[in-house]
């Protein structure tokens, strides 16, 4: 045994370096490319009349190829829950390729799942130098979401409670943080640049203030709920009405393609960074948020590819925004909440959640994120966007009632 621990040491030093690289890599050759196609799509605005047409690629390739790929982040979670078969290798172009050709077309998704996806399936491939496949899949997570984010602390404890949070080990913890920073630094190097967001008015910690910040967390786990049950929705009917796969993203494109022209909807396109950003500075429209979550959900529940996370961000930050109209806090700061909360409810991650508001808008208002982001938690139900999730605790089970 005692042989055996330096060449594990070894083994594991390897691939750690080759998943942090890899993942860092992929990172940048994604978010290049997203930034490519986002740009030539808002400057082509008639390009969402060809969504259909991408609808049936992404849809025919998944269908004919995909096999297990198409369980996304599912599949990844699952595995980790219950090792069983190595994630596909197709998995991570798929992904890709489906992420940019949404994107390109106009369809309302994000980037996390991609890059989830892509760096697990780089640290899967480990496995056969006898590393355990728990503690790859946690670093291959952790890669993918701090490079394409940014934000290498909350990637590091996203991998772990997104799983489940009693998955932190010891033994874990070295490896998994190491690939999450040296993914990020790599994807640096490539030229990848992150949003910089600012809240610059932080009022003093007082009762009332905190009290208001419990009220917002709340009614931000409301809105978690909304979408979570709005991709529930548009997935099951999608799959009811339409028994054909690669037909789903064609309807689904032919209608959102509809809704965009004849309802000036390119204010939801795509990831919405713009409007996350303005959110931040000035009033937005207070539907804001309803329209982006019915667009995403029904663009992902259509069969179209990429996350779920940005456009949480998009819905979190402009709901926030107004409720400025209602609660006597900084619109800013009300921002900054609503963009860590209904993420934090959606996905189940307070922790990480909180670390990411402290990673992006700097540590002044950490309590107002912390409390935001745990009643948004608690209030936001038993089912997240991540349907493989275990059963969580110290949530309140609302389907009990409903």
């Amino acid at each position: 045994m005692a042989k055996k621990k330096p060449k594990y040491f070894l083994h594991i030093s390897l691939a750690v370096l080759a998943t942090s690289i890899l993942s860092g890599v992929a990172s940048a050759i994604f978010l290049h490319g997203l930034y490519f196609v986002t740009n030539l799509r808002t400057d082509n605005a008639w390009l969402v009349l060809l969504l259909p047409l991408g609808g049936l690629l992404i849809g025919y390739t998944y269908y004919r190829y995909g096999d297990r790929s198409v369980k996304g982040n599912d599949l990844v979670i699952s595995e980790y829950l219950k090792p069983t078969k190595a994630l596909p290798l197709r998995m991570a172009p798929l992904v890709l390729l489906g992420t940019w050709i949404t994107h390109l077309f106009g369809g309302s998704a994000g980037r996390e799942g991609t890059a989830v996806q892509m760096g697990s399936v780089i640290a899967d491939r480990f496995a056969k130098w006898g590393i355990d496949r728990r503690l790859l899949l946690l670093m291959g997570t952790a890669g993918g979401f701090a490079s394409v984010f940014g934000t290498p602390w909350a990637g590091f404890i996203f991998a772990f409670e997104v799983v489940r949070p009693d998955s932190l080990r010891l033994n874990r913890i070295v490896p998994v943080l190491v690939t999450a920073v040296l993914s990020d630094q790599v994807a640096l190097l490539l030229d990848v640049h992150h949003t910089d967001y600012r809240i610059a008015v932080v009022p003093a910690l007082t009762f009332s203030k905190v009290a208001w910040t419990i009220l917002v967390g709340i009614l931000c786990g409301f809105v978690a709920i909304l979408f979570s049950e709005g991709n529930r929705f548009f997935k099951s009917s999608f799959a009811r009405l339409i028994a054909y796969p690669p037909l789903r993203p064609v309807v689904g494109g032919i209608i959102f393609a509809a809704i965009f022209f004849f309802f000036h909807t390119e204010r939801y396109a795509g990831l919405g960074i713009p409007v996350i950003q303005e959110a931040f500075e000035e009033p937005v429209p207070w539907y804001d948020f309803l329209m982006k979550t019915l667009l995403t959900t029904f663009t992902l529940g259509a069969g179209f590819k990429g996350g779920e996370v940005t456009p949480l961000f998009f819905v979190g930050a402009t709901f926030g925004n107004a409720l400025h109209y209602l609660i006597p806090l900084p619109m800013m700061l009300l921002a900054g909440v609503g963009f860590v909360s209904v993420f934090s409810g959606a996905t189940n991650t307070p922790i990480a959640c909180t670390v990411m508001g402290l990673e992006l808008f700097g540590p002044t208002a950490g309590v107002y994120y912390f409390v935001g982001c745990m009643m948004a938690y608690v209030f936001s139900g038993q089912k997240g966007i991540y349907a493989a999730q275990p059963h969580l605790y110290l949530k309140i089970p609302w389907h009990k009632f409903f």
